[in-house]
């Protein structure tokens, strides 16, 4: 499917959506986001998930000048600040 022509893939219903937020104790940001990431995916039913980048040497690696991350369906989709009208259109659009 990931080499079907946009005009031919279903596009994914909320529910079926995942966003990971990546963050980290003590990190004002990361409430910023966490905040915005609960309001968006609470009025669209979207489930999500946050991970902590100290407890992961992977994400630690890959994210840590960044967070907090946000991840849409395991894509990065932003950091630092999180636009709420943004993720609300990458969840619906």
């Amino acid at each position: 499917m990931a080499d079907m022509s946009p005009l031919f893939r279903r596009k994914a219903a909320p529910h079926d959506r995942l966003v990971t937020l990546v963050r980290k104790p003590g990190c004002h940001l990361c409430d910023d986001a966490q905040a915005v990431v609960e309001k968006v995916c609470g009025d669209l039913g979207v489930p999500w998930e946050q991970k902590d980048i100290t407890q992961d040497p992977r994400l630690h690696e890959q994210y840590w000048e960044q967070i907090p991350v946000v991840l849409v369906d395991g894509r990065q989709h932003t950091f630092w600040r999180v636009d709420e009208s943004r993720l609300r259109k990458a969840l619906t659009g």
